[in-house]
């Protein structure tokens, strides 16, 4: 398996196809079987070298000891020095939900390094309920707390009574069996406890931040679902304050827009690298 050591971490990440650079990130309970088992880093690796790489506390990632980086500006770190390893000068960032937290807060602060930056059913806060702290520090603790308590078995049989904010969509779906399939492959993964440590750790900052989102100056594309009711006024919000952002929103589509729309997703991505990236991408056909 392909890692690259950072500090205390070993951080997994996996290579697809040849071309200008995409790094895609996943989002809680996911890892990088989020982009590939609904094929959409196939699809994407056809034109461009894709590099997907588990956030830690997922997949096959591993951190030793502390500090365990479980906030979103060491996760940003990690994706940077991950380009770096691969020798990236540009790349284009494909983050989804938790991961887009990460790639967006970083992008406020510095996006020279991203080519564009594709976010789907995210938000600019670190935390759900922006402005609300005290719902977000309950729903934070509730999350953890189910996380150790049930198995993943367990946890995705309740799905169907109660699928919550990020699995409507899905469960909605004619395809529901074939997508809960597919998440329950991805989600066990994954150690119960260790996303519960996380959860705790990283859902820690309420405030959108507005005024940075303003400093964005890479071309960005923001996609969310009409049924991904945790994310539809924080992919809204961007969208008015990101300069030239472009927002799309999927009908009939929740949260896991990678597992719900793959094939929509990834031609709408490569349809916005095309328009967006300009003489960088053309280099490289």
């Amino acid at each position: 398996m392909p890692y690259f050591t950072r500090k205390n971490a070993k951080i997994y990440f996996l290579e697809q196809g040849r071309g200008f650079p995409v790094i895609a990130i996943h989002g809680l309970l996911e890892n990088s079987a989020y982009w590939r088992l609904p094929g959409v880093t196939d699809q994407l690796a056809e034109e461009f070298h894709v590099v997907s790489m588990d956030m830690r506390a997922h997949g096959n990632t591993r951190v030793y000891g502390e500090p365990a980086g479980y906030d979103a500006e060491t996760v940003a770190a990690d994706i940077i020095a991950l380009a770096d390893k691969l020798g990236f000068a540009r790349f284009h960032l494909l983050a989804h939900s938790t991961g887009g937290f990460a790639a967006i807060r970083h992008a406020m602060k510095d996006s020279s390094r991203f080519a564009s930056l594709i976010l789907t059913n995210t938000g600019s806060a670190t935390a759900p309920f922006p402005g609300d702290a005290d719902k977000a520090r309950k729903f934070q603790e509730a999350l953890a707390r189910a996380f150790e308590n049930y198995s993943w078995k367990e946890l995705l049989a309740g799905l169907r009574s109660n699928p919550g904010p990020f699995f409507r969509g899905i469960v909605e779906s004619e395809q529901s069996g074939e997508m809960l399939e597919t998440v329950f492959e991805m989600v066990k993964q994954n150690n119960r406890h260790v996303v519960a440590n996380f959860v705790r750790r990283f859902y820690t900052d309420p405030d959108p931040c507005e005024d940075g989102l303003s400093g964005v100056d890479c071309p960005t594309l923001i996609i969310y679902g009409e049924k991904d009711d945790m994310f539809i006024e924080s992919s809204r919000l961007m969208a008015r304050c990101i300069p030239g952002a472009q927002v799309n929103e999927y009908k009939g589509v929740g949260h896991m827009t990678a597992i719900e729309a793959p094939e929509k997703l990834a031609s709408d991505i490569m349809a916005f690298i095309r328009c967006t990236a300009g003489s960088s991408y053309a280099a490289y056909l």
